[in-house]
């Protein structure tokens, strides 16, 4: 629960009363329960690592009752040791409900949205929190838009690479450690460790700040990743792909990410070779293939019919 009460923007307009001491509880569900009837001791269907929240409906209900009533009804619903308990609307909860709270170590938060907004944040931010995740080595950079995440072998030029896109304009992301989630739209975004935010390493210069280098328009906290490129050392016996007809893909948390294979090679301009892969990979987002039209205007103007299963 501290996790989720350390996201943005929660950190911002969420309220601990009382319960810092169960923060550590565990959050099992990515959704939230509103479930008045547990003021009224009905308790099925009530999942305790579930945040629970209650509306002006409730509390005011809970208002209604006399001091000896509302700390029995409270006592039974925080007595079930839930994960967190959030108030919305701002209202003042009772003298009991904080002392109750306080006692079964319940983290009592105030959130001064209406209950919709406030459960829409709440998901919002469990999303985040509660999606599947890894981390890989690699860096993260956006370019034109496009979230690239560069692979390839310690050594490679990951990293220099990232610093020629930062200097020809583009952000950077991450470096050597992409923590990456599952968005809730089949996307994958990725971001960095808190640690190595901003920081880039770059051989026989160090570990660099690209924030105080180059301002806060270099860096970016977070992005979708749109495009995996793999660098490898240049080879003369490798089969490198010479026509781009066929879309190649990498697996991240089981979504297929298009791919591309570059090689690293003295005397290319790695920088402008990720531009255009990116830019490619906006006029593919856009339906427009150009290594398949080509083919389709070449076998046409030599008269060779298409093939039905290509």
């Amino acid at each position: 629960m501290a996790e989720l009460l350390a996201e943005e923007p929660l950190a911002q307009i969420a309220t601990l009363l009382t319960g810092a001491d169960g923060t550590e509880r565990m959050l099992t569900h990515p959704r939230v329960q509103k479930n008045g009837l547990a003021l009224v001791g009905h308790a099925t269907g009530i999942v305790p690592t579930r945040v629970q929240v209650l509306g002006q409906t409730e509390v005011s209900y809970l208002h209604g009752l006399t001091p000896e009533e509302r700390r029995e009804r409270l006592r039974f619903f925080l007595g079930m040791k839930l994960s967190m308990l959030v108030i919305t609307r701002g209202v003042a909860p009772a003298t009991e409900m904080i002392e109750e709270a306080s006692a079964t170590q319940t983290p009592l938060v105030l959130m001064p949205q209406r209950s919709s907004r406030a459960i829409q944040l709440l998901h919002a931010s469990m999303d985040r929190l509660l999606a599947p995740q890894c981390t890989v080595h690699g860096v993260l950079v956006d370019v034109h838009g496009i979230g690239v995440l560069l692979m390839g072998p310690s050594g490679v030029g990951k990293s220099e690479c990232a610093l020629f896109l930062v200097e020809r304009g583009h952000r950077l992301v991450a470096d050597d450690q992409v923590m990456l989630r599952l968005l809730a739209d089949d996307r994958i975004a990725g971001r960095p460790p808190p640690l190595l935010r901003h920081h880039l390493e770059v051989r026989g210069i160090g570990i660099i700040n690209v924030r105080d280098l180059f301002g806060a328009t270099a860096v970016r906290g977070e992005c979708p990743v749109d495009l995996v490129v793999e660098l490898s050392h240049y080879s003369d016996d490798a089969d490198y792909d010479r026509l781009g007809l066929d879309d190649q893909s990498h697996d991240l948390l089981g979504i297929q990410v298009p791919a591309l294979e570059i090689p690293v090679h003295p005397g290319r301009d790695m920088a402008v070779l990720l531009e255009v892969a990116a830019r490619n990979q906006l006029l593919k987002r856009a339906g427009h293939h150009a290594a398949r039209r080509f083919v389709e205007t070449l076998s046409g103007a030599l008269g060779v019919p298409e093939d039905p299963d290509a």
